[in-house]
C-alpha cells in the first residue's frame, strides 16, 4: 500500500481509499493482512496506476507463479 501511496503522490490511506473508490476500512484490513486484495480491487489499482497486474502483485509481495481456483468457488449442477 505504501508503494501505491508514493507512486500516486498521496498523503495517506484515506486518500488512497478515495482514489481507489473503496471504503477506508478496506485499505486498513488489507494493510493488516485481515483480508486479501480482491481481484476487483487489483483491477482498480491497475486502472489508476497503469501498472500491470504482475507489477502490482510484485509490489504487494505476491511471488506466486501460478494461481489456482479452489473447488469451493466452482458450482456445478448435476445433469
Amino acid at each position: 500500500m505504501d508503494s501505491l501511496i508514493d507512486r500516486l503522490q498521496l498523503k495517506n490511506d484515506a486518500a488512497l481509499s478515495r482514489t481507489l473508490e473503496v471504503a477506508p476500512p478496506v485499505i486498513s484490513k488489507i494493510r493488516h493482512k485481515r483480508v486479501p486484495v480482491r481481484a476487483s480491487l487489483l483491477i482498480r489499482m491497475h486502472e489508476v496506476t497503469n501498472l500491470s497486474i504482475r507489477e502490482l502483485r510484485d509490489l504487494m509481495g505476491d511471488r506466486r507463479q501460478k494461481y489456482r481456483i479452489s473447488d469451493s468457488f466452482i458450482h456445478v449442477r448435476p445433469l
